[in-house]
């Protein structure tokens, strides 16, 4: 927590507008740390500007749905802080309704509708599983874009 609470206040120092503000809570994307890493440099790059959660998970595990001016941590794998990201635009669709826009937006990959279909696909049965469920073309899924405003 150290370090997030010193990244915390080196940003809130370059950018006091955000003065007062609560640290944001940090996280890494996806299941593992070669995804982790990786997504973590491509929001440090300004590659990355978007994420996409399942409605299902949110429900599942009582987690808060993101909204317009949220605040985040991105962090490594290892909970390093990597950058500070606000959240501009939040979306409900139906996971056969992604956009190519938006996958290239997400910037995962080759940018393409195809790789972000087939990663989020696996992803989504690897955290449905041992719940005894499954992803289908219909479920819902949060399109969170968002904007990195820090690092």
């Amino acid at each position: 927590m150290s370090n997030l609470k010193t990244f915390w206040e080196r940003f809130v120092t370059e950018n006091p507008a955000y003065a007062g503000r609560d640290v944001p809570v940090a996280d890494y994307f996806c299941d593992n740390k070669k995804d982790a890493d990786e997504c973590a440099d491509l929001v440090v790059e300004g590659i990355k500007r978007a994420t996409t959660s399942s409605v299902w998970a949110i429900e599942k595990f009582d987690e808060k749905m993101p909204a317009v001016g949220d605040l985040s941590i991105v962090t490594d794998w290892e909970g390093e802080p990597k950058a500070v990201i606000e959240v501009t635009k939040v979306e409900v669709v139906k996971f056969k309704d992604v956009t190519a826009e938006y996958a290239f937006i997400e910037g995962e990959g080759d940018k393409s509708l195809q790789y972000w279909r087939d990663v989020h696909w696996e992803f989504y049965k690897r955290e449905m599983q041992p719940h005894g469920e499954h992803p289908t073309e219909d479920m819902q899924v949060v399109c969170e874009y968002f904007t990195r405003i820090g690092q």
